[in-house]
């Protein structure tokens, strides 16, 4: 009886309203700093997403993948002379050449080996393996704010991500995909619920939520509800810059985009991925509007690909990948982290990109320095284990 009542709490909060975010007092609410986490699920090619043209291995070990050299018919565009980025993320190159955006090149989680669902797990769970916590690394630091009535943390999606569970209450949201319910019957429904704290509670909460979510994005919250691929993403994004820009809306957002698994045809499908990427970006940079400059975009992966292709124009699982920053809280216009090289005996067992930072190097960095949270606070309870891991320099604008 009672998993049977409880899971009718969970559906009746998700039914009526597809952004489960609570109204907040702007007061209350412990930080103006916006952070969004972008998950890439299914492994990005930071090779070709990000390609090292003066490392001579490159084009040894990618004879037909990736963008051609800058200057070239679609080439890559160039960063810095020796980095280029991917021809598809053309804004977020703009982004790159006006401060706005970042690079970590050869990073990477702990883990090692290459399992998509284990390496997902540990890069949410924040630990040093696969299920060594059952809640996630942003709801603990989200535990690490004062505490307040606010939920500033929004899980965007069907589901929470595992990075957003724990025990901080948090927001999700979703394109709405159901029609509207009537609201005599709404009004009749609170009546039926008065008599049950749990349920009133839920009902009310959710209520609060439906508010929020018409006033803030009107007929747009049920954009992208139906709409598919690079659409839906950049529907998504925009949606989710107009929760975080309200003055009383979350602060802290998680979402992820599946896709990027390219065993085969690696080329055409990362076009099209990293065009719905970049899209996505733009639809997060237009929405958020004047709180941009207080924002940062964080894209992170399980893990990389391998160095060289495979021999169905793809790439199989690796190890070093790249992190991308965006916003206009970044101290943006450089790619950083130390190369390793990929010359054969430089690469990581003989087959990957060898990761030289730690990405909880950069979350650290993002928490500490963004978001103003206690060192102490983000080694102990966020990130345990990770004394040794130090935060990078230079990364946000002051």
């Amino acid at each position: 009886m009672s998993l049977t009542r409880r899971s009718t709490l969970r559906l009746l909060a998700t039914t009526l309203t597809s952004a489960a975010v609570p109204r907040v007092v702007l007061a209350a609410a412990p930080t103006e700093r916006r952070l969004v986490l972008i998950i890439l699920r299914g492994a990005l090619d930071g090779l070709a997403a990000v390609p090292p043209f003066f490392d001579p291995a490159y084009r040894q070990l990618r004879t037909t993948l990736g963008p051609g050299e800058p200057g070239s018919a679609d080439g890559a565009l160039d960063l810095d002379g020796g980095f280029a980025l991917h021809p598809s993320l053309r804004a977020f190159h703009a982004m790159y050449k006006q401060g706005d955006a970042a690079i970590i090149h050869a990073v990477a989680t702990p883990y090692r080996e290459r399992s998509h669902f284990d390496a997902q797990d540990l890069l949410e769970n924040g630990t040093l393996r696969a299920r060594g916590a059952t809640d996630g690394w942003l709801n603990r630091a989200l535990g690490l704010m004062p505490r307040s009535d606010t939920r500033v943390g929004l899980a965007v999606g069907q589901t929470v991500p595992l990075v957003m569970r724990g025990t901080v209450p948090v927001g999700s949201w979703a394109a709405q995909t159901m029609p509207e319910l009537n609201r005599d019957f709404l009004s009749l429904l609170s009546q039926v619920y008065k008599s049950d704290t749990a349920f009133d509670v839920a009902f009310t909460e959710g209520m609060r939520a439906h508010a929020m979510n018409d006033e803030v994005l009107g007929d747009e919250k049920s954009m992208g509800g139906n709409a598919r691929g690079a659409q839906a993403i950049r529907a998504t994004t925009s949606a989710i810059g107009k929760l975080l820009a309200s003055a009383d809306g979350p602060r802290v957002a998680a979402l992820d985009i599946g896709g990027w698994d390219t065993h085969s045809a690696q080329n055409a499908r990362l076009k099209q991925m990293l065009q719905a990427l970049d899209d996505g970006l733009t639809g997060l940079r237009e929405s958020l509007g004047a709180v941009w400059r207080q924002s940062v975009v964080v894209v992170a992966t399980e893990f990389g690909r391998t160095a060289q292709q495979n021999g169905t124009n793809g790439t199989d699982h690796g190890t070093g990948s790249v992190v991308l920053l965006a916003g206009g809280a970044v101290a943006g216009g450089k790619v950083l982290g130390h190369w390793p090289g990929l010359a054969a005996d430089k690469l990581h067992q003989g087959r990957d990109l060898a990761p030289t930072t730690d990405m909880r190097a950069v979350f650290k960095t993002l928490l500490l320095a963004h978001v103003g949270l206690p060192r102490d606070g983000i080694e102990r309870a966020v990130f345990p284990d990770s004394r040794d891991v130090r935060a990078l320099d230079d990364l946000v604008k002051a």
